[in-house]
């Protein structure tokens, strides 16, 4: 498939990474600073919160770098496949940017001030400044407005192309978007209409078990807007890259719709804890959320067909022959095939901390915290690095030089390597039944908290370094970023990094039940329905006290 250049959406594109990059380095630094106090290797001065610096760390890497890179991704991609902005769709992807952009500053803004150290899921009743959840507010009003632009750009486009298969980036950028427009009504009810009018004194109490709930039915589909543009980037990208061809375009599309269902009805396992949901709604939303395993099984074996298809393609033979065929000096190929291996015990530790039994003994401990790293930090985050090398000098009309392809290769492994120091440690910790979220402290001396420092492998020493080497891959990504965009060679234009799209082996007839958007919402609509109805209604009715916002900072 030909890209198509657009010049509008580019340009919003490299404004969207300029702030992703930003975040990177802030995050990372934040990250690095929290491993080395609960080392007991960093003492922060009076005037630095740990808690702020927590809060830091989540939201700049968890919500901002992986937003603007995404939508930075998805507008670049659209534009190759459907063609420009539209007038109107330039509009509102600027006011989105902007909304975003001055959110997310009056957010940060709080944060360094000592303001708001409640941490990126900012639960209630811990209580910021009302500036804070302003800024929130505008962040997601900001993404909704990207959002439509981008969705609105699939629909004229199948207007104008009645009876023609959709280009598979924009389906699936579409199935991406419409995750985000319906996950983020939850925290957008809650930020609205509980925190703001809390911090504004407006009322003396809140129901927190219904904010809490309200966070999660947005908290765990939020993993899957950040993982799908990954997995956009292994299904459409890498194919391409390695010069093949995706194994199968429907089984790609299936699994994506079937994210749209299974992604929202699960975030109660997040909750198993909680006394105000019964026991039965955690038990079917447990079921759900291993209904999820379902779709990226799919992915899996797509993506691995695609890499086993190509090589054998060029003559490969013998059982794990292929293996060998794939370009492994190649930084574009590493980092994401990298990313997909840390997803696979990943996704076992997820079905873990969702399992009923086994959720009670790692809750609220380090295990979580190495879970969310092995699962986003890197399968995400190294896949969006490893796009980057071809991204960045595409939209910036550069070439990609060796020595930057070298040095990629090093940031990839550096990155893996302190993930994967940092996320054993962390696990093994958590079994141990070392918290998340706190600071340096050994508990008085407590024989059970020395051993968190003293204890082979499963210290916090080695959590530190790990946190290191992360933050050395980060400094040195963040300075491939900025050289890829303003000092590689320029390129003639035909002769830029391309944006590589791949075709599918096999082409076929595509089942128009796979853009039926109508069934598919509406059984996504219908699953959030069983799943929510009662519980909201059972923490509405159960008569639980209101509660009043608290600083403990």
């Amino acid at each position: 498939m030909t890209a198509i250049r657009s010049p509008i959406a580019d340009a919003w594109a490299r404004r969207h990474l300029t702030v992703a990059f930003a975040a990177v380095f802030v995050g990372a630094l934040g990250g690095l600073v929290q491993a080395f106090v609960r080392a007991g290797w960093m003492t922060l001065p009076p005037w630095l919160d740990y808690y702020a610096v927590l809060t830091v760390h989540g939201v700049l890497l968890a919500l901002v770098s992986t937003t603007y890179f995404i939508f930075a991704y998805l507008l670049a991609g659209n534009g190759r496949t459907l063609g420009d902005l539209s007038p109107g769709g330039r509009r509102f992807v600027a006011l989105g940017f902007w909304l975003m952009t001055v959110g997310i500053l009056l957010a940060a803004a709080m944060i360094l001030a000592g303001e708001a150290s409640v941490l990126y899921t900012f639960y209630l009743p811990l209580q910021a400044h009302p500036l804070f959840y302003i800024g929130l507010a505008l962040f997601v009003v900001g993404t909704w407005s990207v959002a439509y632009a981008l969705i609105r750009q699939y629909f004229d486009w199948k207007k104008a192309h009645p009876g023609e298969r959709t280009p598979l980036f924009a389906f699936m950028a579409t199935v991406t978007l419409f995750i985000w427009w319906i996950a983020s009504l939850g925290v957008a009810a809650t930020v609205l209409f509980q925190m703001i009018p809390l911090s504004l004194g407006w009322v003396s109490g809140v129901n927190v078990e219904l904010s809490r709930t309200l966070f999660w039915y947005f908290g765990h589909p939020l993993v899957y807007f950040w993982l799908l543009p990954a997995y956009m980037v292994w299904y459409v990208n890498l194919p391409k890259i390695i010069g093949g061809r995706l194994f199968s375009d429907a089984l790609a599309r299936f699994a994506f719709l079937l994210f749209l269902v299974f992604s929202f009805p699960v975030g109660v396992h997040h909750q198993l804890t909680e006394p105000g949901i019964r026991d039965v709604w955690k038990f079917f939303q447990v079921v759900l959320t291993f209904a999820v395993v379902v779709p990226s099984l799919m992915t899996a074996f797509n993506v691995f067909a695609t890499f086993e298809l190509t090589a054998r393609e060029k003559g490969h033979r013998g059982l794990f022959g292929w293996i060998r065929a794939l370009p492994w000096q190649d930084v574009r190929f590493l980092a994401p095939f990298l990313a997909m291996l840390f997803f696979i015990p990943g996704g076992i530790g997820g079905l873990i901390n969702a399992s009923y039994q086994m959720n009670a003994m790692v809750h609220n401990t380090l295990f979580v915290v190495g879970h969310f790293h092995v699962t986003v930090g890197t399968p995400v985050m190294l896949t969006f690095f490893g796009a980057s090398f071809w991204l960045i000098p595409n939209l910036t009309g550069r070439t990609l030089p060796a020595g930057a392809r070298r040095l990629g290769l090093v940031q990839a492994i550096l990155w893996a390597a302190g993930m994967l120091l940092m996320s054993i440690a962390q696990h093994a910790l958590g079994l141990m039944g070392a918290p998340r979220r706190t600071a340096f402290t050994t508990y008085q001396n407590h024989p059970v908290a020395e051993s968190w420092f003293s204890t082979p492998i499963a210290n916090y020493a080695t959590m530190a370094a790990g946190g290191a080497l992360l933050f050395t891959a980060a400094v040195l990504m963040v300075g491939l970023a900025v050289y890829l965009a303003f000092f590689a060679p320029k390129a003639a234009p035909d002769r830029a990094e391309p944006f590589p799209l791949a075709e599918a082996a096999e082409e076929g007839m595509q089942p128009a039940l796979l853009e039926n958007w109508r069934l598919w919402l509406t059984l996504a609509a219908v699953l959030i329905v069983i799943a929510y109805t009662v519980p909201l209604i059972d923490i509405a009715n159960h008569g639980a006290p209101l509660v009043r916002g608290y600083r403990t900072w």
